[in-house]
C-alpha cells in the first residue's frame, strides 16, 4: 500500500473555496478501485493548511488517478487558491501489514 500525504497552503480568502472542491474531489476520488482511503484534513491553528492523506492500493495507481475528471478539474480549480506550491511526500504502510482498507 502507498500512502501520498500532499500539503497544501491555500489563500485565506480560498478556503472555504478549495475545502468545497477538494471534499468533492475526495468523495468521487473513493470510487477508484485503486483508491482504499482518501481523506482530507485542516489544520487546527491554521485554517489556510490541509493535508490530503492518499492510501493507494498499487503503485500505479497514483497515475490512473490523476487521468481521471474529477481530479483534473479539483487541480485546475484549486491552482489559482494555493498560496505556495503544495508538496507531497509518499509513505510505505507498515501496520496493519495486510491493510485492506
Amino acid at each position: 500500500m502507498l500512502i501520498v500525504h500532499v500539503h497544501v497552503h491555500v489563500k485565506p480568502e480560498c478556503v472555504e473555496a478549495f475545502k468545497q472542491a477538494s471534499l468533492a474531489n475526495a468523495r468521487e476520488s473513493l470510487k477508484e478501485a485503486g483508491i482504499a482511503r482518501f481523506d482530507c484534513v485542516q489544520q487546527q491553528d491554521d485554517p489556510t493548511r490541509f493535508v490530503l492523506v492518499e492510501a493507494y492500493r498499487t503503485p500505479q495507481a497514483p497515475a490512473a488517478h490523476k487521468e481521471t475528471r474529477h481530479y483534473q478539474a479539483w487541480r485546475d480549480a484549486v491552482a489559482p487558491m494555493m498560496a505556495e506550491p503544495r508538496s507531497s511526500v509518499k509513505y510505505t504502510n507498515l501496520f496493519p501489514e495486510d491493510a485492506a482498507w
